[in-house]
């Protein structure tokens, strides 16, 4: 049932391979091998030249069968799997007439219908590749053939080609521009379907190209380009233009790639370069990948042992056989002689060896490998119908793309992240800005009354309706002219490379080449300072309703080394003003000293801004004298005419004009969070499950977006910063940062470990960390001082030896690590990578910044081959297909970037905090499930075929069955099928609500728990002692016993009977033991199975069956005969006694002494339902004093600002606009850019109930999520809580205690426990507020793991923190003094689950 994922062309795809060869064959099943080419020869409107090199052509074949070899291909990959080569043998077996006890249509049925489902399947997938392929290869585009455009399908195009395009048209094939109908040979095109970025890109021509836009000028354009071979580098293309004896140089920016969308331009043409399968696109889409689950990789291997046991007990049967043919069975030879061709006692043996490999062969049934892929698809339907993962706003339903990994999905340890469009929703909004030392935008009572959204309509009428602002104050100081605000917004309209574009009178849109710039300009519009047009020398804007015009001077363009941009400009006086914004670590370095006072005040607005997670960013402006303005025009012509270091020069003519500036104050931009990330991330943590942000954001950005979703936290002992350039620096980093992490771990814990100290010394010498200062000049921010920078000391130092690897896994205290994509590539090589991944996974969180997409799914590669853990990436673009590719689990979010991310998926949905309902709900339950149904199938199955074994000793091993062949075949298929397939899709061990509020229960699957190879030898050991029971005692009993009659019972057939008849009880009764959940339709499947079996056997030994069949059913009213005797029902009694009494007695005596956490959980709800009152009341309220704060923002850092500065920004669209060769001559449709507004934290806050407590420095005194609906079970502060002296008082268990009772708990920030609210929509009317008597509580907590305690059911009250709420670190260690309090708990709803 798996949904084709070989993601359609039409799509446009991008998966970076991580094999970098140069792929052959792509072009169908298997193409003809080339040979490597070393370069690319190409000659335009040359067909017979180009055919010499036999480029491939441009058809796509993403299919894998056709008629002719579906059929064999497909059963050969089918055969590939262990058990149907395994079903397959057996099949043969049976068809042995010598050999065979059993019929051949008890294998060859169950054997075809799992390999026609499976054909069907594999059949509709690769018929929507064809599909697909045939949609895209029909394709239409204009190709000049001799002077003439023509109509031509994509798959007819050959490399050297001239295409015409025409405006929303796709790319063909990667084509070298030519020429186009806009100025200067310039085109726009985006990108968003092959990297993921949403603004538009400019691509130009080479300028002797750019003229040839007539068609009959092209046909004789004969030019020849020479470049690199195929390769899979997006970013990059080198290569030459030969034509009339000159050569042109051709790099990326000459080329429009498959893949891309031409837009704003009416048409232009190009020269095919690269084709079909050589294209950049199709060189990164690697086929996918087949994914297993660790359960299927270890049934493959549980299928091989039990082959291994079959033919072991196989063996032994045989050697008895061979035994009593030569003692016993010689004696019979004259009335019961050997059948032929058997002539002696050994070839018997061999034989009879035979036969018991087809008698016992049901230990693992094909049924089996049916059942599963049953109950996958039910778990998949699960996830589809789910109501709380559909988001109404995009009505969009959360959609299970493969049936194949729902159980891994319980076993998460690590997942990896995009950011943009993933964590945030990739709309910026002007949030909050600082002019002149007072700052606007904040709010000043969160929790009073919403303020309205500001009209600014009357006021402007060129205002964007859509824009969102709340701070009246700012209007009103714009409206009484103060002259730094109108400057502040004057800069704001003048300092960007935004294009505008009046469709109508007073109707803009801008065209930002990021998100921030369309955010600032939008902003400086509503305000007043509206930005209309502009040309190569002037920028046209209307202030206060008055129009200006400016005469543009020159701009200083932005770059990833400066972080900064400035315009030059004259205004209608004459007066010349430099205008710059950019980075406020690196703007405040260059101001005139005299701005120290307003820079110091400015500063602490910056670092309030970025302790609430906004992108920061500072402007100023410097005024010019004609004299200074000359001096620099010359020098900085002459930089931009050199031709070495131009570059460089440039830079130093920028760095020279950009000193002695004025500030003017600071602006703060909000990248919305998605609803819920944060929630969403801290409960994940809470799960053991550790998130990796891979972004190719910069590393300001990444870390601003760290501390808004709470990945990284004021509370965190210490953030790392690895930005190396060489490999040497960057271990020594990495280094530094583990001995640094053992260093605080051993100050913390007070550890003494033999040989740690000297390694721990060694490790911190100068180690070159050093506390962040305000100001510092790096980038990324801290928080409370605590983020380090590790810039390589010069000169290095040795460096340290590596830690003991056990050291790294007892590291306590949260540390993150963010390391720069340039780090990250040398973390990567073969001799770092085990550097990079120890102290990477001792870190709570980890943040790469500037990663490439290849760079992602290596990483991800490198988690699966090092830490051999279940991984999970999640992503919403097309940059992120490789990595959701590249891990066990690949979810897409459906957002603004495509849905190619969502193609590519195992699992897809719109929001990222669905992501906590996916993995703790449906993945655990599933987890849970698949478990469950293969333990107790395991075990039915070795209950039932064990008998024949014990049987054998009893029947002169001759592979005689005790059960007659139809309860063989009916056995696996209808006895006892439903139920456990019921089980296996409804059972739960509890609600979904618990499983949301005690994340702690997700554990179990990634230790794989459940359902390991210990659990695997228990449940065979189970079956293997109820087919003892089942066997001996009917044989004890009956061997003796008579009927009323006096008859004798001792009969093979009502043997048969009351043992199948003693296992379908048998087995009925485990699995009602089982069963956690009960339905309707677990009690229908169930008794109606035992139902079945008896009407079923009735009708077998009915007299109608014998008279239409005398030869098959021989035993005609044998079952009623045996039923009916008491004898036999009390055997049958018996031998279920003895089966289930002691399975009962062990799960008391477990439950007794070592409850599970899911057992912990099930009780606390149990004494909920018992003892709850039937009026709502507030529980915890003793504890509403401790260790919660605001969830609106963060805690104030020190040094946290953060410049978000150019988000998407790239260089060289300054040049380009002072060039004048990106203004348009015509008005075409552009998407329109404006901000959005979404709800903020603020917003959050006024719809929740808070109290005021005071704050803690604590990390473990954050606030838990509070976004799962139900209630925690309030806990006792009694010892007896989950099921001690039932003598404790009602009060007690349900938290409640006389209000005049009450103590004052002492509070330390460091020994604060986490809250772990449940917060629910409807909560019942609240009675008088109770607390629990705090007064009583036990001083120590007792770590506990997976919430079992040996001392049965008397557990201390840190003992059920720690495992409910995952509580531990600091809040573990109590003293007499200062003694933790239960975490807070919500009011409880007025119905509980």
């Amino acid at each position: 049932m798996t949904v084709p994922k070989d993601i359609p062309e039409k799509w446009f795809p991008v998966v970076l391979s991580l094999q970098r060869k140069t792929q052959k064959g792509l072009n169908g099943a298997k193409s003809k091998k080339r040979r490597t080419e070393e370069e690319r020869r190409v000659r335009a409107n040359d067909r017979e030249y180009n055919e010499k090199f036999q480029y491939a052509s441009n058809c796509i074949m993403t299919s894998k069968y056709n008629i002719i070899t579906f059929l064999p291909v497909n059963l050969f990959e089918q055969f590939q799997e262990v058990a149907n080569t395994y079903f397959l043998f057996l099949l043969i077996l049976q068809l042995i007439p010598q050999i065979s006890s059993l019929s051949w249509f008890t294998t060859i049925v169950p054997l075809a219908l799992v390999l026609s489902i499976t054909a069907v399947k594999d059949a509709t997938d690769d018929y929507f590749r064809h599909k697909s392929d045939n949609q895209v290869n029909n394709r239409q585009s204009q190709v000049l053939i001799r002077g003439l455009l023509q109509n031509e399908k994509w798959m007819n195009v050959r490399v050297g080609d001239i295409i015409k395009l025409e405006n929303n048209q796709f790319v063909a094939a990667d084509l070298l521009l030519l020429s186009s109908s806009e100025p200067h040979g310039l085109c726009y095109i985006e990108t968003a379907e092959l990297d993921g970025e949403t603004n538009m890109k400019v691509r130009q021509s080479v300028s002797v190209t750019s003229e040839l836009g007539d068609p009959n000028n092209l046909a004789s354009f004969d030019g020849e380009v020479v470049s690199e071979p195929p390769n899979n580098k997006l970013d990059r293309f080198c290569g030459t233009l030969y034509w009339r004896d000159k050569k042109y140089t051709l790099t990326n920016q000459n080329m429009l790639l498959r893949g891309c969308v031409l837009r704003n331009t009416e048409a232009c043409y190009g020269l095919v370069i690269f084709a079909g399968p050589d294209t950049k696109l199709m060189q990164n889409s690697g086929r996918t990948k087949f994914k297993r689950t660790s359960i299927d990789r270890l049934m493959n291997t549980l299928v091989l042992w039990i082959f291994g046991f079959l033919v072991c007990m196989g063996m032994i049967l045989a050697v008895g056989n061979a035994v009593w043919e030569r003692e016993v069975g010689s004696l019979f030879q004259s009335y019961l002689p050997w059948d032929p061709p058997v002539d002696n006692f050994l070839f018997s043996a061999f034989l009879s060896f035979w036969s018991y490999v087809i008698i016992l062969n049901t230990v693992v049934p094909i049924s089996l490998y049916v059942s599963v892929e049953v109950i996958r698809l039910g778990h998949s339907y699960f996830i589809n119908w789910d109501q709380q993962m559909f988001c109404s706003q995009c009505n969009t339903a959360a959609e299970a793309r493969t049936t194949t990994l729902n159980e891994e999905l319980g076993q998460v340890e690590y997942i990896f992240s995009d950011k943009t469009g993933t964590l945030t929703q990739n709309i910026m909004s002007f949030n909050k800005c600082s002019i002149n030392g007072q700052t606007y935008g904040e709010v000043t009572d969160p929790l009073g009354p919403q303020q309205k959204r500001l009209d600014f309509t009357p006021f402007n009428p060129l205002a964007d309706p859509d824009f969102c602002f709340y701070d009246d104050t700012l209007l009103e100081s714009v409206k009484v002219g103060d002259l730094h605000t109108h400057e502040f917004f004057r800069l704001l309209s003048l300092c960007h490379t935004v294009m505008s574009e009046e469709k109508s009178e007073g109707e803009l849109v801008y065209k930002a080449q990021s998100p921030d710039e369309g955010a600032l300009v939008t902003a400086a519009r509503n305000f007043g300072f509206v930005f209309r047009s502009r040309t190569p020398g002037t920028i046209t804007t209307t202030e206060m309703g008055r129009t200006v015009t400016y005469t543009l001077l020159a701009i200083l363009d932005f770059n990833n080394i400066r972080k900064r941009m400035s315009v030059i400009v004259r205004n209608p006086e004459g007066r010349i003003r430099l205008y710059c914004k950019g980075a406020d670590t690196l703007l405040l370095e260059r101001l005139h000293p005299c701005n120290q006072e307003l820079m110091n005040i400015t500063s602490d607005h910056l670092n309030e801004y970025g302790s609430d997670g906004l992108r920061t960013l500072a402007l100023a402006y410097r005024d010019l004298s004609e004299e200074e303005w000359e001096a620099w025009s010359e020098s900085h012509r002459c930089a931009d005419k050199a031709t070495d270091c131009r570059e460089d020069r440039l830079a130093a003519a920028y760095e020279q004009i950009e000193q002695d500036m004025m500030l003017l104050g600071a602006t703060a931009i909000e990248d919305k969070l998605q609803e819920g990330v944060p929630e969403t991330i801290a409960v994940l943590s809470l799960a053991n499950i550790k998130i990796w942000v891979l972004t190719g954001d910069k590393q300001e950005t990444a870390v601003n977006i760290g501390y808004s979703c709470k990945m990284l936290t004021d509370d965190m002992t210490e953030v790392f910063i690895v930005s190396g350039h060489t490999v040497q620096s960057v271990r020594q980093e990495l280094r530094r940062a583990r001995g640094r992490m053992l260093e605080l771990s051993r100050s913390r814990d007070g550890l003494k470990e033999e040989g740690m100290e000297g390694w721990g010394e060694a490790c911190f010498m100068g180690n070159g960390f050093r506390e962040r200062q305000n100001g510092d000049g790096t980038g990324g921010g801290g928080g409370g001082g605590k983020q380090l920078q590790c810039p390589p000391p010069p000169p290095p130092p040795p460096p340290p030896p590596p830690p003991p690897p056990n050291l790294m896994d007892n590291i306590s205290g949260e540390f993150a690590l963010v390391i720069n994509g340039h780090s990250l590539a040398h973390a990567l090589e073969a001799d770092m990578e085990m550097e990079f991944v120890s102290t990477a996974c001792a870190c709570k969180a980890v943040i790469c910044c500037r990663v490439t997409p290849l760079q992602k799914a290596q990483v991800v590669e490198l988690i699966k081959k090092h830490k051999k853990a279940v991984t999970l990436a999640i992503g919403d673009g097309a940059n992120d297909v490789s990595m959701i590719k590249s891990a066990h689990i690949g979810v897409g979010i459906s957002g603004q970037e495509g849905i190619q991310a969502v193609l590519a998926s195992d699992y897809s949905f719109s929001q990222f905090r669905f992501l906590q309902r996916l993995l703790l709900v449906h993945g655990r339950w599933s987890y849970l499930r698949m478990c469950r149904f293969l333990c107790y199938f395991f075990y039915k199955n070795f209950a039932f075929t064990m008998v024949h074994f014990w049987f054998g000793f009893f029947c002169g091993f001759s592979a005689q069955t005790v059960y007659d062949q139809y309860f063989i075949t009916l056995y696996n298929i209808v006895y006892t099928s439903l139920p456990v397939l019921a089980m296996g899709i409804f059972d739960q061990d509890v609600p979904d609500q618990r499983s949301l509020e005690y994340p702690k229960l997700y554990e179990p699957g990634q230790l794989n728990l459940l359902f390991n190879k210990r659990e695997f030898f228990i449940c065979i050991a189970q079956g293997i002692y109820t087919s003892v029971v089942l066997f001996f005692v009917p044989y004890a009993i009956l061997s003796d016993a008579t009927q009323s009659t006096g008859e004798p019972l001792a009969d093979y057939q009502t043997f048969a009977v009351t043992t199948a008849t003693a296992l379908v009880i048998v087995v009925s009764v485990q699995i009602a033991l089982d069963t956690g959940f009960w339905t309707i339709i677990n009690h229908v499947f169930v008794w109606g199975s035992v139902a079945c079996y008896f009407t079923i056997m009735f009708a077998l030994h009915s007299q109608t069956l014998f008279r239409i069949f005398p030869n098959q059913f021989h035993f005609v009213g044998h079952a009623q005969s045996t039923l009916f005797q008491p004898v036999v029902w009390l055997t049958i009694a018996l031998a279920t006694a003895i089966c289930i009494v002691p399975v009962l007695a062990f799960r008391f005596l477990k439950l007794d002494l070592k409850p599970q956490l899911s057992d912990t959980v099930r009780y606390t709800q149990l004494v909920r339902q018992k003892k709850r009152k039937p009026v709502g009341r507030s529980v915890g309220s003793a504890w509403r004093g401790v260790g919660s704060v605001s969830e609106g923002r963060l805690g104030a850092r020190g040094s946290s600002r953060r410049s978000g500065y150019a988000f998407a920004h790239q260089e060289g669209f300054g040049e380009l606009i002072t060039s004048g060769k990106n203004m348009r001559l015509s008005s075409l449709a552009l998407a329109t850019f404006a901000s959005r507004h979404s709800s903020s934290w603020i917003d959050t806050l006024r719809r929740k109930k808070h109290t005021h407590t005071p704050p803690s420095a604590s990390g473990e005194c954050s606030p838990a999520p509070s976004c799962v609906s139900g209630s925690v079970p309030p806990l006792s502060n009694s010892s007896s809580v989950l099921g001690g002296s039932q003598d404790t008082p009602i009060e007690e268990e349900t938290g409640t205690a006389p209000a005049q009772n009450t103590q004052t708990v002492p509070t330390s920030s460091a020994q604060t426990p986490p809250v772990l609210a449940a917060a629910s929509e409807t909560v019942a009317p609240q009675g008088p507020t109770q607390a629990p008597n705090a007064g009583i509580l036990t001083s120590t907590a007792v770590k506990s793991h997976g919430g079992d305690s040996p001392g049965g059911w008397t557990l201390t009250l840190g003992t059920v923190q720690e495992a409910l709420f995952g509580w531990r670190g600091s809040t573990a260690r109590t003293t007499a003094s200062s003694s933790p309090g239960p975490p807070s708990v919500a009011k409880e709803t007025s119905q509980i689950e």
